[in-house]
C-alpha cells in the first residue's frame, strides 16, 4: 500500500528528473544580433534612446499619413483617443488622460510610439520618424516649441507637465 510519504517521495523524484531533462529542443538559440533588434527598452531617464532626430514639421507630415485615421486631425481624437490636452484630469475616465496632462516622461512616450504605433504595423517606424512624431505631439501639447529638434540629448531635458503627478514605487531607478 502506498503511504502519503511514499507518494511524495516518488513525485519528488519524478519532478527532479523532469527538471533535469533537456527539454523538447524547439526553436533555435537567439544570436546577439537578433537579440539587439528586440532589446529596445527606453527608460524614463532617457537611457536607451537610440540615435536619430526629428522636428515637429517632419512629424506633422508623418502624422498626416500614418496617424490621422485613428487619432484625428492634429490629435483631437477619432476612433482612438485624443492626444492633445483638453484640460485637467477631473475623473477616472481614461479619455481625459492625454500626453500633455498625464504622460510623465517624454522618453517613455517615444518608447510607446516606437513599439506600438501605428497599431496595424507596430515597430514599423524608423527612429527618425519616431523622434519627429514625438516632437510633433509634444509641440501640439505645448511642451516643446514647434521648431525644436528632438534627439536623445534633447529628449532627456524635457520635463513633462505631469512629471510630479506620480508616486514612484522605486525612486532610485529613475
Amino acid at each position: 500500500m502506498f503511504t502519503p510519504k511514499s507518494i511524495a517521495i516518488v513525485a519528488l523524484l519524478v519532478c527532479t528528473g523532469a527538471a533535469q531533462a533537456d527539454g523538447p529542443r524547439l526553436g533555435k538559440a537567439v544570436s546577439a544580433e537578433e537579440l539587439t533588434l528586440w532589446d529596445s527598452s527606453v527608460m524614463p531617464d532617457g537611457s536607451g534612446l537610440p540615435a536619430g532626430s526629428g522636428t515637429a514639421a517632419q512629424g506633422a507630415q508623418i502624422y498626416a499619413q500614418k496617424c490621422t485615421a485613428c487619432h484625428g486631425e492634429k490629435g483631437v481624437g477619432g476612433s482612438a483617443s485624443a492626444l492633445i490636452t483638453r484640460g485637467p484630469i477631473t475623473s477616472i475616465n481614461g479619455g481625459e488622460k492625454t500626453i500633455g496632462n498625464f504622460w510623465p516622461y517624454a522618453s517613455t512616450l517615444f518608447d510607446y510610439i516606437r513599439r506600438a504605433m501605428p497599431w496595424q504595423q507596430p515597430k514599423s517606424l524608423s527612429n527618425d520618424e519616431v523622434y519627429a512624431l514625438t516632437a510633433y505631439l509634444l509641440a501640439l501639447n505645448k511642451v516643446v516649441d514647434e521648431g525644436a529638434v528632438l534627439d536623445a540629448t534633447a529628449m532627456k531635458q524635457i520635463k513633462m507637465p505631469n512629471r510630479d503627478g506620480f508616486i514612484l514605487r522605486f525612486p532610485d531607478r529613475i
